[in-house]
């Protein structure tokens, strides 16, 4: 059975979220209209916020993480972006990008950070520590 939920991040710049994806080493599949997931039943299960049966494995992009069996479909709301994805165990991607994808939500905002701070003349330099990454600024 799918748990088919929504990433907890808006997404504003497909830019910063294929740059995000080429961070980690993930395949951006633009104009792909399909993501892969268990694509049976949700069960009790509630699914994201505007989001009905009808529309799960439907997206206007995905993203392909390698050596996982599921996608992660990227789908347009107005002028954004929302990332809907099946965390169940078999498809593997949980287990790539963390329970609440906190490996791909940090580096999108890695990535969001940096263009805007170029955008207003900021150097930009990243220090990466263990697990942890620090973005330090400065005006040019």
């Amino acid at each position: 059975m799918s748990h088919v939920a929504k990433i907890e991040l808006e997404i504003q710049s497909l830019e910063d979220l294929k740059l995000a994806c080429r961070r980690l080493g993930f395949i951006f599949q633009e104009n792909q209209q399909n993501y892969q997931w268990y694509g049976r039943s949700v069960g009790d299960y509630p699914l994201p916020e505007g989001i009905n049966v009808d529309d799960l494995g439907k997206c206007d992009h995905a993203i392909k993480v390698p050596e996982c069996t599921y996608e992660i479909g990227v789908v347009k709301r107005g002028t954004k972006y929302i990332l809907l994805w099946d965390s169940w165990h078999a498809g593997g991607l949980e287990q790539k990008i963390g329970s609440d994808a906190g490996t791909l939500k940090q580096a999108y905002t890695i990535e969001r950070i940096k263009r805007e701070a170029k955008l207003k003349k900021y150097q930009v330099r990243e220090i990466k520590k263990d697990q942890s990454m620090r973005l330090v600024l400065r005006l040019s």
